[in-house]
């Protein structure tokens, strides 16, 4: 890169650094990595799982054993031990066939590279033979490792130092009386030998470190070290390799910055109200430690830039291996709280171009990492192996981004680097004394923007979405369509890098998306993406993260008004936070618009690769049966605070037809994620989302493996409490069509509400009769509670039957059918997904043409025994069993302990 100075002609040219390794570093890293593994190990076992370690099948208790627990915690100390272990003793074995052949020794070549080869076996071995649940496995490995340490300590005694002698003596001496042990306790069952050969087991372990650490002196002796050339990248390489680390590092910082609200908003959507965590938003505003100069001094430099990132992330990302979600929260606000930091430092080193960059290049990755992985962020805390996370991929790959940031050549002399930061501070002294509150207003308001509508490419469409018609939809398809939104958020960043704005880039844009439906709203939302990516805002942190905390309360409180104190004043009031920010233009380079081309072109790959060439299929085709299922899903978060959208796509209850309540996610507190992706696109459903966010409303939506020909929304009546959703949808169930309405009633605290939306839901449902319905709602009533209790209004005027109306134990869902022939159902206990039971119904479709009315009670109560009715009328039979045992991962049929089943009555059409 061009400097504007020629270097003078007899100048001394300066030499390309090198990379200097001490081999005594290596051997002293591996010894110190060895003990803190091997300690961690016994230190978690002993402190979680005593009982179970000093038990054993011969002794009894107490009295050691082989027991290795599975649990995250314990396992994270196997992963310590062996992947980082291993690796500090692989390099450590390098180094020392490298001394091995420099010393004067009387083992020639051969034996020295069969002494190493027998080292990298005795490795692999060690890496495999780590305590597990397979005893005898690890017994076999256990011996193969002590026989390949045979010759390896045998070949390190002859070519290293005395010290070497006396630890593998020992280790060598303890090998017998643990073998004698082992006998004793395995063939003869001897009570307390298996504990003696514990001992010795883990003696061989330290022996075994010891014989290793023994290196770092021989090491020293021979002053081995191994010199690297410096990387002699071209410049042009070495900007691309850096581009790339840093827009890695962006979307790092916008994914530790979104998962704070996704981990303090789970206390709050438990206890549905104001739980104390809402405190952690205080984290936001930490930049205000700014105001301490040696610390916004030290902030600026190489290395306060890397150490602040690398605690950060390494602590918001490594927070997915702790259980308890208030461990996880406070470990997420200790990370945002050093991630702000050290990145608001950097915004304020006087490179607001590139920062602009950055910040859009690190959102466009999140959103494409959404849209790649069902809707949800692969390295949030909220997931882990089993809900798709990719967390340890992750964070392996911000080692290398943060090695590259902290090995990157330095382009400006550090003298002329000191003057820009005096002038940059300058700077920020006028803008404070000039505009600082705009300025802040600007950015508070900007931030916010990009994390309400752009984290994840479906919320726009979210905004817009109405419904069906005619068999088609109205509006975009979030699985789709999503890849427009994507490429819109790169064309507003690639106008902002080489055009100062245009027509596109209007505020106006956000009033055609709050204004219109379908696809006119949506080409509004994508207007509103190019506009604000291809801005850029000014400085002063506190006070525009103060803003941005304002704006994410007042975001959440336009629908949770009833739970705070004074949301009633922003009751269904989202224009009041739609703050359009400042338009400041900025500069980028050639690289970044490749990349934001590559970013949509694999959003568009996604998409086709996502795409089923087959439509959704019944589960049961061909019968005339279907099966419909109630669940309220809890704004799919988990028990333990981790997303359930696997745990709810598993449970395979073979649902044609489901509706599922708590699912407007998308909202900065619940992380922008669209609950139905994993479902629709792993199963294979026809969806239909609620009343989007700016209806305000806890959300629904219905799953169909049948065609959906028509579906509207609806905000039922909702004078004092919460606001309720409602869809109807009429589906197209082999050739008949039938009405189907999912619901999710006001709470009891407001009774007026829940009778006007009883009366409404009723008129929905008469006004299809005679035609076939289903509800599947969230009520709140007790079975045949009187008006003006939601039961009876629902019942006798919306012309339906209650599922089964002699199950007296239900409170909130309540399945309710007309003009079908209803044989089975069932409630499925809701293992750790959510806080509310699966409730699900079997029905069956009359002849086409004929139209099934006037059921009397007898004829609907047919009860029957599964045996008794053809096998495609049962439900899963792996779901039978109790809390104790039996079941498929907590679920079981509850309350009945089995489904219920009907016959069909006398001369049934079908």
């Amino acid at each position: 890169m061009a400097t504007g100075k020629q270097p003078l002609p007899n100048a001394p040219r300066k030499r390309a650094q090198r990379l200097v390794i001490n081999a005594s570093h290596v051997a002293a890293t591996h010894t110190y990595l060895a003990f803190t593994a091997f300690g961690l190990t016994l230190f978690l076992g002993s402190a979680l799982h005593h009982k179970k370690i000093v038990k054993n099948g011969v002794a009894g208790y107490p009295g050691l054993n082989g027991f290795h627990p599975s649990q995250p915690h314990t396992h994270s100390s196997d992963v310590w031990s062996v992947e980082v272990t291993s690796f500090a003793r692989a390099s450590s074995l390098y180094l020392c066939s490298i001394s091995s052949q420099d010393h004067q020794t009387p083992i020639g070549q051969a034996f020295c590279l069969l002494w190493v080869l027998f080292g990298h076996w005795r490795v692999v071995v060690g890496c495999l033979s780590r305590p597990n649940d397979d005893h005898d496995v690890h017994d076999v490995l256990m011996i193969a490792y002590i026989l390949c340490n045979v010759p390896w300590m045998w070949g390190g005694v002859l070519c290293t130092p005395v010290g070497h002698r006396k630890s593998a003596s020992a280790f060598f001496v303890s090998i017998i009386p643990m073998i004698y042990f082992f006998i004793q306790h395995k063939i003869h069952r001897i009570p307390g030998a298996y504990t003696r050969y514990s001992f010795f087991e883990w003696s061989l372990i330290l022996l075994d470190v010891l014989f290793d650490s023994i290196a770092e002196l021989d090491f020293k002796d021979s002053n081995l070290q191994r010199t690297q050339p410096a990387l002699t990248l071209s410049p042009d390489a070495r900007a691309a390799l850096g581009l790339i680390s840093d827009v890695y590092l962006s979307y790092l910082f916008w994914s530790i910055f979104t998962s704070l609200l996704t981990t303090l908003f789970y206390f709050s959507v438990w206890e549905l109200a104001l739980s104390g965590s809402e405190l952690s938003l205080l984290v936001l505003l930490s930049p205000v430690l700014l105001g301490i100069r040696p610390l916004h001094s030290w902030a600026l430099t190489r290395s306060g830039q890397v150490t602040l990132r690398a605690v950060a992330i390494l602590t918001g990302l490594g927070s997915y291996a702790l259980n308890s979600p208030l461990h996880r929260l406070f470990v997420v606000n200790f990370a945002n709280v050093v991630l702000l930091i050290g990145q608001t430092a950097d915004w304020s080193a006087g490179k607001d171009g590139y920062q602009g960059l950055l910040l859009g290049l690190g959102l466009v990755s999140l959103s494409l990492a959404k849209h790649a992985n069902h809707s949800t962020n692969p390295v949030w805390p909220m997931l882990n192996e089993e809900s798709g996370g990719y967390n340890k991929t992750g964070i392996f790959l911000a080692l290398f981004a943060l090695y590259e940031l902290a090995t990157r050549p330095s382009v400006v002399p550090e003298t002329q680097k000191e003057e820009k930061q005096k002038s940059s501070s300058k700077g920020n002294s006028k803008v404070s004394s000039d505009g600082w509150l705009v300025a802040s207003i600007a950015l508070g308001s900007m931030i916010f923007t990009l994390h309400c509508f752009l984290i994840d490419p479906s919320t726009i469409i979210a905004w817009s979405w109405t419904g069906y018609k005619d068999g088609q939809p109205k509006g975009p398809l979030p699985h789709l369509h999503g890849s427009l939104t994507l490429i819109a958020q790169a064309v507003g960043l690639a106008m902002s890098t080489v055009l100062p704005g245009c027509w596109l880039s209007s505020p106006l844009c956000a009033f055609v998306m709050y204004r219109f439906r379908d696809w006119t709203g949506f080409v509004g939302g994508l207007n509103l993406a190019v506009f604000v990516m291809s801005n850029k805002a000014g400085r002063t942190y506190f006070t525009a993260f103060f803003v941005t905390v304002l704006l994410i309360l007042a975001d959440v409180w336009t629908v949770a008004y009833a739970f705070v104190p004074g949301g009633t004043y922003l009751r269904e009031r989202s224009d009041l936070k739609r703050t359009v920010p400042n338009t400041v233009p900025s500069s980028a380079g050639f690289l970044a618009r490749h990349l934001l081309t590559l970013f949509s072109l694999s959003a568009v790959l996604v998409t086709i690769y996502r795409w089923a060439p087959i439509g959704p299929i019944p589960y049961k085709s061909g019968t005339g049966l279907f099966n419909a299922g109630i669940w309220t899903v809890h704004f799919g978060i988990d028990n333990i605070g981790h997303d359930s959208q696997r745990l709810i796509r598993d449970l395979n209850m073979e649902l044609d037809v489901i509706g599922l309540l708590e699912t407007d996610l998308h909202r900065p507190v619940y992380g922008n994620r669209d609950l139905t992706r994993l479902a629709l696109e792993d199963l294979g459903y026809y969806v239909d989302l609620g009343p989007g966010p700016n209806m305000h409303t806890w959300g629904a939506a219905l799953l169909s493996k049948f065609p959906i020909v028509h579906s509207q929304h609806h905000l039922l009546p909702s004078p004092h409490g919460e606001l309720a959703p409602a869809i109807e949808a009429v589906l197209d169930v082999y050739g008949t069509e039938v009405t189907v309405v999912v619901s999710h009633n006001g709470q009891e605290q407001d009774p007026l509400d829940r009778e006007l939306q009883s009366e409404e839901l009723a008129r929905i449902m008469a006004k299809s009769y005679p035609r076939p319905v289903i509800f599947l709602g969230y009520v709140v009533t007790k079975p045949h509670a009187s008006r003006p209790a939601p039961y009876e209004i629902l019942v006798h005027d919306g012309i339906v039957h209650d599922i089964d109306p002699e199950d007296w134990d239900r409170w909130c869902e309540y399945i309710l059918y007309r003009g079908l022939y209803r044989t089975a159902y069932a409630r499925v206990s809701r293992g750790i997904v959510t806080d509310t039971e699966l409730q699900i119904g079997q029905f069956v479709v009359p002849r086409h043409g004929f139209q099934l009315v006037n059921q009397t009670l007898e004829d609907r109560m047919l009860r029957s025994w599964k045996e008794n009715l053809p096998e495609d009328h049962w439900f899963p039979m792996e779901y039978y069993g109790n809390e104790n045992e039996g079941g498929v991962k907590g679920h079981y049929y509850h309350v009945f302990n089995t489904p219920l089943y009907y016959k069909l009555p006398e001369g049934a059409q079908v």
